[in-house]
């Protein structure tokens, strides 16, 4: 068995693959595995890969899966999961890297903390601009129990960090289905992921390792693209408060799960510019229908807690009319 995987999925990514495949191999080890997933790419993507794969495969163990139609990052990921074998896994976006020698570290550090899964800092760059992103959890090198990092309701916390590739996660939760990423979602969907994980794994801690770097603002990435597929935040915060509603502590986690799904909601509205005026009309609807679905009590509490200005714009986008053909919630 490798002692790690590193699953990589790759979409039309021509321009900053080279960048992603360096890193892999300035980490690489015979112990390792890298999963490069070409996510069904139309570029020359695919030529870079097969010639990274062959290369690689001389210092490091290799999978690589070719899509051949695109199936988003869900699928891509999901892809990687059931191709590895690591006793250790941990990912990486196509655009992204890894600073040399960051792979070693991360696993020496898992291996000494023997937890489910670590979290770690990331460097974000932004044309030239490079700033450093922690984990909002102020304990490191030490065991802790993810699901009180879950709160407190009015702060930033662990589930609001929920970038996937800051990580490395044992393969028991692999085994336990808890790395899994749901395959409707096609942005969003490291929400009910980190959701998930800290409700349901037993053991994690974070570390302040600082090797991967974050591509921030490439033209063609989900986050920036002002269509449709944006919109599944809502559907991916739905499955968020579902599940915490079920769950054994809902009193005490449920409201940290509403109002950072108010606080998302405003974001998004607040840009609604950046969409075309049909999908930001469907996005002022959608919310609208999602705040009549929450439970009231709870909304109200949250609400109440918020600045005087977010909280006014939530409430008078709950009062929005209804759509055509629906009762009220």
């Amino acid at each position: 068995m490798p002692k790690l995987s590193v699953i990589v999925p790759f979409r039309n990514v021509r321009q900053y693959a080279p960048d992603a495949l360096g890193g892999l191999r300035a980490n690489a080890r015979p112990d390792f595995e890298f999963v490069l997933v070409d996510d069904g790419s139309e570029d020359d993507t695919p030529v870079l890969l097969e010639r990274a794969a062959e290369e690689l495969s001389r210092v490091a163990r290799v999978r690589h899966v070719r899509r051949e139609s695109a199936g988003g990052i869900s699928v891509a990921r999901n892809t990687g999961l059931d191709a590895a074998t690591g006793e250790y896994l941990t990912f990486l976006d196509g655009d992204d890297w890894y600073a040399p020698g960051y792979l070693s570290d991360l696993v020496a550090a898992a291996e000494e903390l023997g937890c489910d899964f670590l979290r770690t800092d990331h460097v974000r760059v932004t044309g030239r601009s490079r700033s450093v992103r922690r984990v909002p959890v102020g304990l490191r090198d030490e065991v802790l129990d993810p699901r009180e990092v879950i709160l407190p309701a009015d702060r930033t916390t662990a589930v609001d960090y929920p970038q996937v590739w800051a990580g490395v996660y044992h393969r028991r939760l692999l085994e336990r289905r808890l790395l899994h990423f749901r395959e409707e979602l096609r942005t969003a969907e490291d929400r009910p992921w980190i959701w998930r994980l800290h409700r349901e794994a037993e053991s994690f801690a974070v570390v302040g390792l600082l090797g991967v770097f974050y591509r921030k603002g490439v033209a063609s990435s989900l986050t920036r693209v002002g269509d449709e597929r944006q919109l599944d935040f809502v559907p991916a915060f739905d499955r968020v408060v579902a599940e915490t509603a079920a769950d054994r502590d809902a009193d005490r986690l449920l409201p940290k799960a509403v109002r950072t799904y108010c606080a998302v909601m405003d974001r998004h509205v607040a840009e609604r510019d950046k969409f075309e005026p049909a999908v930001a009309a469907r996005l002022r609807r959608l919310c609208a229908d999602a705040l009549r679905r929450l439970p009231r009590d709870v909304l109200d509490e949250v609400l109440d807690s918020m600045d005087a200005g977010r909280a006014a714009r939530l409430r008078r986008l709950r009062r929005a009319p209804l759509r055509a053909g629906r009762g009220a919630a």
